[in-house]
C-alpha cells in the first residue's frame, strides 16, 4: 500500500536539439533514417497488449518518395472495434483504482526513454511518414510529446490536489473519478506529439481509450504505441486500432459505452462525429465529453508601425514550416500598403534561399504534402487563383506529384479581402495577402474578425503599443492563441496552452489542466464524524412560557 505524498517532479520544456553540421545528434538521426528505410515493417493493431493481424493490408510510403514501401498496416472493422471496446473496459478497473503515482510513473517514464534512446526512433519515423524535416520533427516527435507527457504529469497531481474546505466537525473531499466507459482518441497525421498527447492524457487520468491514429501517421503512431509499451503501460489500457473513419467511429459511438471524444482533425468531421453523439444520446450510460479541436484560418495583420523584417520572417515560418499542413499556419495576411514593398522585398528573398526535396537532405525547408487527396485540393486553389482577375501569384505556384507530393510556397496576393484563400482552409503551403491602405487599419480589425468561421491562431504586428491594446481588444474572441509581435505557430507546452473556439473547436487547451478535467466526473464526498439523533432545530421549539 502507498501512504507516503511523493513530490511530483517538477516539469521542465525539454530542450531543443539544433542538428547542426557536424554534431553528434545530426549524424545518429541520419543514421536512424537509414536503419528505418532498410527495414520494413508489418503494422498490427494492438488488442489488450496483443498484435492483431487482421490480413486487410494498406500500404505507407514516405510522401515524398513514393516509390518506397515503409511498411504495411493491418486495417481493422467492426469485429476488431468489438474486441479493443471489451478490452477496455476489462482493463478499466484495474488501471482507475492504480495509485495516481503508479499510473505517473510510467507517462514519465515514457517522458524519459523518448529523451533519450526513442528520440531518434520517433523523429525519424515522423520524418520518413509525415515528410517533416528533422527540426520540425524534433520540437515535435520528440520535444512537444516529452512536455505533454511531464507537464500532464505536474498538472494532473495539482487536480487531485484541489480540494474543498471542510467546517468543524466534516470533512469533505473530492474524488476525481475517471469517466464511466472508455476513451475515443481520434488522432491527425500533422502532429505526432498530438497523436501522443491524445489516447495518453485521458488515460493518466485513469480511464482506457480506443485510439485511431490518422492512416497518414500510422508509421510513427506504431512506434509511440511501442514506446508506451516498454514505459510499463499494462495492456487494455490504450488499445491501437488503425482503419477508415467510419469504419473504426461507427461502432466506437454505437456503444452505450462510449463515454469520451479526444479529437484532433478536420472541423466536417468533428461536427459529423457530434451528430452523431447527439443522436445515440439516450442510448449511452453517461453523457459523453466531447473534446475536440478542428481547423483554422490564422492571421497575420500588420500595422504601419510594424518591423518589415520581421513580418517576413513570420510569413516565411508561419505559413511554410511543415508545408503549411499546421492547424495554427498563417494562411491569410493584412499588410499596410505603406510597408508592402519592404516587405514584399524581404518576404521573396528569403523565399528565394529556399530549398525543397526529402528530409533526408537537411537543407531542404520544406519538403512534401501528405498524401495525393491533400495535394489535389491545395492545387486547386493554386490553378483557381491563377485564373481569378483579383489575384496574382507573386511566388512560386508550381508543384509536381512525379517523385511525391511536392508544392512550392506560393504566395498570392488579392485585391478581394474576400476572395477563397482568404476564407477557406487549404492546410497547405499556399499564403494570400491583402494590401490595404494605412488609414484604414480600424476597419481591417472587424473584417479580420469576420472573415472566417476559425478562431485559432492570430498575430499582430505593431511597435505602437495603442495599436496592440486596439487590435488585442477588436480581436478578443478572433483566436484562441493570440500572438504579438510573433508568428501565430509554436505553442509551447506549459507556456502557451493550446486551443481555439467558434469552428477551431471547444477550446480545452491541450497539455493544459482544463484538458485534462475534461477526462474526470467529480465526486464530492462529505464526512459527518458526529452526526445529530434527532431531526429538531432550535428554531422549531417552542417559545418559554
Amino acid at each position: 500500500m502507498n501512504n507516503s505524498k511523493p513530490v511530483i517532479p517538477t516539469a521542465i520544456n525539454e530542450p531543443v536539439l539544433d542538428y547542426a553540421p557536424g554534431s553528434s545528434e545530426r549524424a545518429s538521426l541520419q543514421e536512424k533514417l537509414r536503419e528505418l528505410k532498410q527495414t520494413e515493417l508489418e503494422i498490427p493493431a494492438f488488442i489488450h497488449g496483443d498484435a492483431l493481424h487482421t490480413g486487410d493490408l494498406e500500404e505507407i510510403s514516405p510522401p515524398h518518395e513514393l516509390s518506397h514501401r515503409l511498411a504495411q498496416v493491418h486495417k481493422c472493422g467492426a469485429k476488431e472495434v468489438h474486441h479493443a471496446i471489451k478490452s477496455a473496459l476489462e482493463a478499466r478497473r484495474a488501471w482507475s483504482e492504480l495509485d495516481f503515482i503508479d499510473r505517473a510513473a510510467i507517462f514519465l517514464k515514457a517522458a524519459e526513454l523518448l529523451a533519450g534512446p526513442w528520440r531518434d526512433v520517433l523523429n525519424a519515423s515522423t520524418m520518413l511518414g509525415q515528410s517533416k524535416n528533422a527540426y520540425q520533427a524534433e520540437i515535435d516527435a520528440a520535444c512537444e510529446l516529452i512536455d505533454f507527457f511531464r507537464f500532464n504529469v505536474e498538472y494532473a497531481s495539482k487536480i487531485y490536489e484541489e480540494q474543498p474546505y471542510s467546517s468543524q466537525g466534516v470533512w469533505n473531499r473530492l474524488e476525481y473519478r475517471p469517466l464511466e466507459g472508455f476513451v475515443f482518441a481520434v488522432t491527425p497525421f500533422n502532429f505526432t506529439s498530438i497523436t501522443g498527447n491524445l489516447p495518453t492524457a485521458p488515460a493518466l487520468m485513469g480511464n482506457t481509450v480506443i485510439w485511431k491514429p490518422a492512416s497518414t501517421s500510422i508509421y510513427s503512431a506504431y512506434f509511440i504505441y511501442k514506446l508506451l509499451e516498454e514505459a510499463g503501460l499494462p495492456p487494455g489500457v490504450i488499445n491501437m486500432v488503425p482503419g477508415s473513419g467510419a469504419a473504426i467511429g461507427d461502432p466506437v459511438l454505437a456503444s452505450s459505452s462510449f463515454s469520451g471524444l479526444h479529437f484532433t482533425g478536420s472541423t466536417e468531421t468533428f461536427q459529423h462525429m457530434w451528430r452523431t453523439i447527439g443522436a445515440n444520446i439516450a442510448n449511452y450510460d453517461t453523457y459523453p465529453r466531447i473534446v475536440g479541436e478542428t481547423g483554422g484560418k490564422d492571421f497575420i495583420l500588420a500595422h504601419a508601425s510594424a518591423d518589415p523584417d520581421a513580418v517576413a520572417t513570420a510569413i516565411v515560418r508561419g505559413a511554410f514550416e511543415y508545408q503549411g499542413q499546421k492547424c495554427s499556419a498563417a494562411s491569410r495576411v493584412y499588410l499596410p500598403e505603406s510597408q508592402w514593398r519592404m516587405i514584399k522585398d524581404a518576404l521573396l528573398g528569403q523565399l528565394d534561399e529556399i530549398k525543397m526535396g526529402t528530409v533526408e537532405d537537411f537543407s531542404n525547408f520544406i519538403n512534401a504534402v501528405i498524401d495525393h487527396k491533400s495535394y489535389q485540393n491545395i492545387v486547386s486553389y493554386i490553378e483557381g487563383a491563377k485564373q481569378s482577375v483579383d489575384t496574382e501569384i507573386i511566388a512560386g505556384g508550381h508543384y509536381s506529384s512525379e517523385e511525391g507530393y511536392f508544392i512550392e510556397p506560393t504566395v498570392i496576393l488579392t485585391s478581394d479581402p474576400q476572395y477563397r484563400t482568404m476564407c477557406e482552409e487549404i492546410f497547405g503551403p499556399v499564403v494570400t495577402i491583402f494590401v490595404y491602405k494605412d488609414e484604414q487599419f480600424k476597419d481591417i480589425l472587424p473584417l479580420v474578425d469576420q472573415t472566417s468561421p476559425y478562431a485559432l491562431t492570430g498575430a499582430v504586428f505593431a511597435r505602437d503599443r495603442q495599436v496592440i491594446v486596439q487590435a488585442s481588444n477588436a480581436l478578443r474572441n478572433a483566436a484562441g492563441n493570440f500572438y504579438i509581435n510573433d508568428k501565430p505557430t509554436g505553442a509551447v507546452v506549459g507556456q502557451q496552452p493550446f486551443g481555439g473556439a467558434r469552428a477551431s473547436g471547444t477550446n480545452d487547451k491541450a497539455g493544459a489542466p482544463p484538458n485534462l478535467m475534461r477526462w474526470v466526473s467529480v465526486r464530492t464526498i462529505k464526512e459527518t464524524f458526529n452526526p445529530p439523533t434527532h431531526f429538531g432545530y432550535s428554531f422549531n421549539q417552542p417559545d418559554n412560557q
